[in-house]
This record gives structure tokens, sequence and C-alpha cells, in this order.
């Protein structure tokens, strides 16, 4: 490959080589993308007009915080994915490819921390429910949405590493963003050790969180097995929602980026996962399985209809 130190912007081959399947994707992934929307924003409402839910339940102030998160996150990818669907040549610039590159794992990253605290939080609520209103007061949970806020800029350090590294041509990216791996196969250099100190860096802060949240919720498990039947399953039905949101987010997250810097033509697939389905099914999941979200929905829209 031809070194080329001023590149100014990237080709993106996107998800498809032929249109058919691109037309079809558009009309999809605008349907879900407007699904994400209304189901984030609707979630985000009732929490807020039900004052209730998010001044005496803590859970609620953290789903309102991931709801935001999580369409920020999904934002930053597929508002540029469903155009570039539709469009001949498939580009993006040089600094708003470290832009999204940015913005997607800070969103992301804030996501990891915030779902790692509702774990500690129903760990608290069903293991520790005398110390419950104590730990979890208001300001503690004011507090562990700041440092969500403050882990997102982790990765900062990995987008600068990427932005100092000499590019060269062809500049195309086999993806329909900037992904890190596919920016490293740029690179006019041995990125061995790069790539291994971008898999600590990513890769083993989604396993720590994932493995944190796994952890309670095998001792609330563990914990609700000498309680009556009524209160396993109000326990049960409680978690399961955040269980579902937790395995549906990591796991195909874990499985591109927790392993060496390689590419694989699924990984297409597997983005497309926790960028555009996770982020659209996660107000139904939060919705369909919690009787007090129904409520609050409900709620709103009856005050709206009158």
């Amino acid at each position: 490959m031809e070194q080329r130190n001023t590149i100014t912007e990237f080709i993106l081959l996107g998800l498809s080589q032929k249109k058919e399947i691109e037309v079809l994707c558009f009309f999809l992934f605008v349907l879900c993308y407007i699904a994400i929307v209304i189901g984030n924003l609707l979630i985000m409402v009732s929490i807020a007009y039900t004052h209730t839910l998010l001044v005496t339940q803590p859970m609620y102030f953290f789903l309102r915080y991931l709801t935001l998160s999580g369409l920020c996150y999904t934002s930053t990818v597929t508002p540029k994915l469903i155009t570039d669907l539709l469009a001949t040549k498939k580009s993006i610039s040089y600094s708003g490819c470290m832009t999204q590159l940015f913005t997607m794992h800070f969103f992301g990253g804030i996501k990891f921390f915030i779902l790692m605290g509702m774990a500690f939080d129903r760990f608290v609520a069903i293991c520790r429910p005398l110390h419950y209103a104590v730990i979890m007061s208001r300001h503690q949970c004011d507090l562990l949405i700041v440092a969500s806020c403050v882990g997102g800029f982790l990765p900062y350090f990995r987008q600068f590493i990427l932005s100092v590294l000499p590019c060269c041509v062809p500049n195309e990216i086999d993806h329909y963003f900037c992904d890190v791996y596919r920016l490293l196969k740029l690179a006019c250099m041995d990125t061995s050790k790069i790539g291994l100190f971008l898999i600590t860096n990513s890769g083993l802060m989604g396993l720590v969180t994932f493995v944190v949240s796994v952890i309670s919720y095998v001792v609330i498990l563990y914990t609700v097995k000498s309680y009556s039947a009524e209160s396993r399953r109000k326990a049960f039905s409680t978690c399961s929602s955040h269980v579902t949101v937790v395995v549906l987010f990591f796991a195909p997250l874990l499985f591109v980026y927790i392993r060496p810097a390689t590419t694989f033509p699924e990984d297409k697939v597997f983005v497309l996962f926790y960028t555009i389905i996770a982020p659209m099914l996660n107000p139904l999941i939060y919705t369909l399985r919690n009787m007090e979200m129904k409520n609050a929905i409900k709620k709103f829209w009856s005050h709206h209809e009158k």
C-alpha cells in the first residue's frame, strides 16, 4: 500500500455490495430507528412525568439515563448508515470519522457503567434491603451517573492513538462506520502492540462491567432461594429485564472486541445487533416486563388524552 500522510476522507464499503439488499435494509432500518427514538423518548418522558418513580426508586432514575445514553449511542451510527444505504458514494471525512469513533465509544462507555450501576442497585435492594435507602440515596445515585460519564472518557486515549497513526491508501473501510479494528488495518506501520492495547482498553472495560453485573445477579439468585414464592417472583420479575438487556448488549459486543485485533465478515451482523437491534428492543423489554413502567406510560397518555 502506498503511504499517504494527508488522508481527508475514508470510503465506507457499507453492509453489502448488492443494491437490492441495501434498499431493503434502508426501509428496515428507518423503521427500526423510528421505533428506537419513539420507544426511548416515551420511557424518558413517562419517568419524568411520573415523579414518584424518579424520586422514590433509583432503578427508574438510572433507566432514564440509560435510555438517553442508548439513544445517543445508536444515533452516532444509525442515521449515517441509513443515508449511506441509498448513496452512490459512501464516504466520511477524517474529522467526522474520529468524531464518530469517539462519541460512539463515549456513550457506549456510559451505558456500560449505568448497566453496572443498575445491577448494583438490584443487588442492594434485594440482598441489603434494610440499608437500601442509605446506600442508594439520591446523592449516591447522582455520583454514580457522574462516575459513568467520567468512565465514558476512558476510551479517549484509544481515539487519540488512532488519530495520530499514519494512514495508507486505498483508504477504504470495510464497514458501515469507523470501526477501530478496520482503521488499524489502514495504518502504515506494525500495529500488533497497539492492537493489544486497544483490546485491553475497550474489550477489558466491557468484560469487567459485564462480569460485575453478572456476579451481582448470581448473588441475587442465591439470596432469593430462601425467600417465599411470591418474593422470588417479584425479584425475578424485576431482575429479568435487566439481565436480558445486559446479555443483548454485551454478548455481541464482547464477541467483536474481546479477541485479537482481527476482523471477520460476521462482525457487521454483530455490530448491527448492539447498535440497532438491542436499542430497539430495550424499551419493549422494560415496559412489557415491568408493571410500574406500564402504569407510568398509561398515566402519561391518559393525562394528554383529556
